[in-house]
């Protein structure tokens, strides 16, 4: 995983340093919700995901240029989504970011920069992300980057022990090929 850049923001691998900014937006009450884990309740918490970020490799720090502040993340991993997978190179996209900054185009800055990544640089041919229904804004990112709804399904969180309602939507290399003057 190599460092990016867009804008306004950084977005490199995390660092054991940033155990404080990591645990100042996931103890917050309905960030981590938003996509299937609970508030994290103490920093020991945090520390222990922070580490699984660090060696899946696979998770960006998102950082803020002007303060050098994590204030979210981004992934892709590997992740099962139909019975055509073995067909292709393909990765799914996760994200979340500290509710201080949301709906100021952030979100949607790391994506396309990520997605731009995933496609030059790893050789997908397809990305996969999905959002529990409730979730409009993550929605709206979704859309904004070009992904095409493909089915709705359920999402079992073990963490929360709960069921969400979950859409999932699908980006091929086609798709992004057409449009990706807007991922530079």
């Amino acid at each position: 995983m190599k460092d990016l850049e867009t804008k306004r923001l950084y977005l490199r691998a995390f660092k054991l340093d940033d155990l404080d900014d990591f645990y100042e937006y996931a103890k917050v009450k309905g960030v981590g919700e938003m996509a299937g884990w609970p508030a994290h309740k103490n920093k020991k918490e945090s520390l222990s995901v922070l580490k699984a970020f660090i060696e899946n490799g696979d998770v960006f720090a998102i950082v803020l240029k002007d303060s050098l502040k994590v204030i979210g993340s981004i992934g892709f991993h590997k992740k099962p989504f139909d019975e055509d997978d073995h067909k292709y190179k393909q990765l799914e996209i996760g994200y979340v970011l500290s509710k201080a900054y949301w709906n100021q185009g952030l979100m949607s800055e790391a994506a396309r920069r990520v997605i731009r990544y995933c496609f030059e640089d790893l050789g997908c041919d397809r990305l996969t992300c999905g959002h529990f229904v409730f979730n409009k804004a993550s929605k709206r990112i979704i859309e904004k980057m070009g992904f095409t709804y493909v089915r709705e399904g359920i999402y079992h969180s073990k963490a929360l022990d709960r069921k969400f309602d979950e859409k999932k939507y699908v980006l091929t290399r086609a798709q992004w090929e057409k449009q990706k003057e807007v991922f530079t």
